[in-house]
């Protein structure tokens, strides 16, 4: 019987990391509005990593499984927190009156996925360099987001922002080392040796 080969879901996961990142960083620098970042958490962010956890479950890959799963519900949760800020301006909405998001409940969110993020990071340092890196420029940037949010220090934003294009565009890194490898039959793009 033929072994059925199939597809690596870190690539989407991956994929829909770095994407929905990177666009909020353009957002955070002023570049563009929230509707398509608001669209690309729901979706790429969101649904697209959810399903690449769950298919790395499938593999046998925690890690995979942890983070895809985790990180798509905190760009869903982040989309949903969008909304109530949205619709906190009406008087009269079906969510009601009491549920409210102020800027410093988006601090205690943030610090919540930093704290997440740091158990990543350690185990990352075990996986390889580019992996290692990711999660480094990751959990700087949450450090940076806690910063203007819960201590109101808007000056990092700028750095916080260049720092987490970088984590985005590693993410796509390590995608296309992937995608590169199943085509060209060999590894393209070295990921480095693990940090620890």
């Amino acid at each position: 019987m033929t072994e059925i080969k199939q597809g690596n879901p870190a690539v989407v996961g991956l994929a829909g990391f770095g994407m929905t990142t990177l666009l909020l960083q353009f957002h955070n620098l002023g570049w563009c509005g929230t509707g398509v970042v608001f669209c690309a958490a729901l979706v790429l962010g969101g649904a697209a990593q959810l399903i690449a956890g769950l298919q790395e479950f499938r593999c046998g890959n925690n890690f995979g499984y942890s983070a895809f799963t985790v990180y798509g519900a905190f760009w869903i949760a982040l989309g949903l927190i969008w909304l109530v800020l949205d619709l906190q301006s009406g008087v009269d909405t079906f969510i009601g009156p009491h549920l409210k998001v102020t800027h410093l409940d988006i601090g205690f969110f943030l610090l919540g996925f930093t704290l997440y993020t740091a158990i990543m990071w350690c185990a990352s340092l075990k996986i390889h360099g580019a992996m290692a890196f990711t999660f480094t420029t990751l959990l700087l940037g949450f450090i940076g987001l806690d910063l203007v949010f819960l201590l109101d220090f808007k000056v990092v934003m700028t750095l916080t922002a260049i720092d987490l294009i970088l984590c985005a565009l590693s993410a796509w890194y390590m995608m296309a080392g992937i995608v590169f490898y199943q085509v060209f039959g060999k590894p393209v793009l070295p990921m480095g040796k693990a940090w620890l």
